[in-house]
């Protein structure tokens, strides 16, 4: 399944990682808006002679946050399950388990494998605090460390694409569901420093 506009699906597994180490030299294009992520899953399956639900759209889009190669995923493997040439809602639900798997090795590892211990960290704590914008010092919060200390690390993790700075002061990762990717890659939170050893 193509969707409209974007780039193809990789047909073949031993693609995936070299698609993911492109997509991670390139900027970030930003989340679709609400017409475009349907048009790029409507659009094919109705060329397909298949069908798409409402909801099934609506489900993708919440889970995707929009970000268009993981709209191509959910739709890609939501059709594989599909009984009938019909999306719908169980059929979203049934492959959600998959794309995670695909997204964690093909897309979020190839990632997290070039980042050093303490960006790790980082991105560990940035994750504990949630989805969305993050004030740095409440990274460094959770770190037991200052903002000022942490300052290189930050810097090299935007160079790298991994996190940018909306705003003066705040923090945020560049592809969503990295959050959830970082607590599974790392289940506990690193030791806090003991105090004074910022």
């Amino acid at each position: 399944m193509i969707g409209a506009g974007l780039p193809q699906i990789p047909g073949l597994a031993g693609e995936s990682k070299s698609y993911a180490e492109r997509l991670f030299n390139f900027p970030s294009v930003g989340p679709l808006a609400s017409a475009d992520i349907e048009r790029a899953l409507v659009d094919p399956v109705i060329h397909a002679g298949a069908v798409i639900t409402q909801e099934a759209v609506a489900t993708i889009a919440t889970l995707t946050k929009g970000y268009p190669y993981f709209i191509q995923e959910w739709g890609y493997h939501s059709w594989k399950v599909a009984p009938d040439k019909v999306i719908d809602q169980a059929s979203v639900n049934l492959a959600t388990p998959a794309v995670i798997r695909r997204l964690d090795d093909a897309f979020f590892r190839v990632r997290f494998d070039r980042l050093t211990p303490q960006e790790r960290n980082y991105l560990r704590a940035l994750a504990e605090l949630g989805a969305g914008v993050q004030r740095s010092g409440d990274v460094a919060e959770v770190l037991g460390s200052k903002s000022q200390k942490l300052g290189p690390i930050r810097d090299l993790l935007i160079k790298k694409g991994m996190i940018y700075s909306p705003s003066h002061g705040n923090t945020e990762f560049t592809a969503p569901l990295f959050d959830a990717f970082m607590k599974r890659a790392i289940p506990d939170l690193p030791v806090p420093k003991t105090p004074g050893s910022s």
